[in-house]
């Protein structure tokens, strides 16, 4: 699986995608709020993981998770 920041805007919040290995997107979601999102899609192995990318992670870097 693959981890992706996107920059947002002024009115457009940040988000990250989760893509599989044949990059097809898994889960979009906002910055703000991850720990229920991650839930949600079932991503809880790669929590951890998520969480630091989504603090330190440079916008538009693509990340295997």
């Amino acid at each position: 699986m693959y981890f992706l920041k996107t920059e947002g805007t002024d009115k457009i919040p940040d988000y990250i995608q989760i893509r599989d290995d044949h990059f097809v997107l898994i889960a979009h979601f906002k910055t703000a709020n991850p720990e229920n999102q991650i839930k949600k899609f079932g991503l809880q192995a790669f929590k951890e993981r998520i969480e630091e990318l989504i603090k330190e992670a440079p916008f538009g870097m693509l990340y295997k998770l």
